[in-house]
């Protein structure tokens, strides 16, 4: 799909991969709608985007939330791209000190991440579908929509801890071929990106120590990952039509270990 002049639509894009996808995205000549629970947030990443760039408050596990940034996507004339960066991340081992982990915390992760994901797909695929017939036309190669979700290679590999989290990420890695089948006849690309360890906010705050040693698992660069790193991928995706269906990994060959 060719990027200048249509409507990108990126949960999660105040901040982190979601931001960079926001920036590039604007840069590439798409207009974009940010979403994020915070409204601060949201106006620091206007500050940065600049014009072409608009904030909708809301969580992604709220459907009205979701249905609300649709809409202002749908007021823009798109959406013609849907970004999925939104998540929620949590550490708990399914017996721990205190007992069980509890049921409500697996139910938030998978929540927040599989299901917010699967309610932006379908909501942003249902607005780019339109009102075509959905009738297969082998003649016609234009696009409607690309959209893009988030996994992470704890799906693959998750860590001591990260059963909620890896299940829910796992859940959106399962989804994305069938997602890609069901929507084909709409003409709209479904594919998703299993990011490794990225250098974003939800990192910022550890120790040196353990930053390097996050850093050290990837064996090629041995660094933590770049959120424009991410964001140069999406935009790949967006313009190659014959990535459909796909999960992609970026980790620089990373694989985690147990954890302890």
């Amino acid at each position: 799909m060719v990027i200048t002049g249509k409507v990108a639509l990126v949960a999660g894009g105040t901040s982190g991969l979601g931001l960079a996808v926001a920036a590039t995205l604007l840069a590439a000549g798409a207009r974009v709608v940010v979403t994020g629970r915070s409204a601060e947030r949201g106006a620091k990443a206007l500050a940065r985007l600049g014009d072409g760039a608009s904030f909708v408050a809301g969580d992604i596990s709220r459907p009205a939330d979701v249905a609300a940034a649709v809409a202002r996507a749908r007021h823009d004339g798109g959406p013609h791209i849907a970004v999925c960066c939104a998540g929620a991340t949590a550490a708990g081992r399914v017996v721990g000190r205190a007992g069980p982990l509890p049921l409500t915390e697996f139910e938030r992760i998978v929540r927040v991440n599989l299901v917010g994901t699967f309610d932006l797909v379908r909501s942003t695929a249902a607005a780019m579908a339109g009102d075509g017939d959905g009738q297969e036309d082998p003649s016609a190669d234009e696009e409607r929509g690309v959209i893009v979700c988030t996994s992470s290679i704890a799906a693959y590999d998750g860590q001591q801890g990260q059963a909620a989290y890896a299940a829910s990420k796992a859940g959106i890695a399962g989804m994305t071929l069938p997602l890609a089948r069901d929507l084909a006849r709409h003409r709209v690309r479904v594919v998703t990106v299993a990011p490794g360890l990225f250098d974003t906010p939800m990192l910022a705050g550890l120790p040196a120590r353990a930053r390097a040693a996050l850093a050290a698992a990837a064996p090629h660069p041995g660094r933590l990952g770049r959120p424009e790193e991410f964001a140069a991928l999406v935009r790949h995706i967006v313009e190659n039509p014959m990535i459909n269906g796909e999960v992609v990994r970026i980790d620089g060959a990373a694989r985690l270990g147990s954890g302890h």
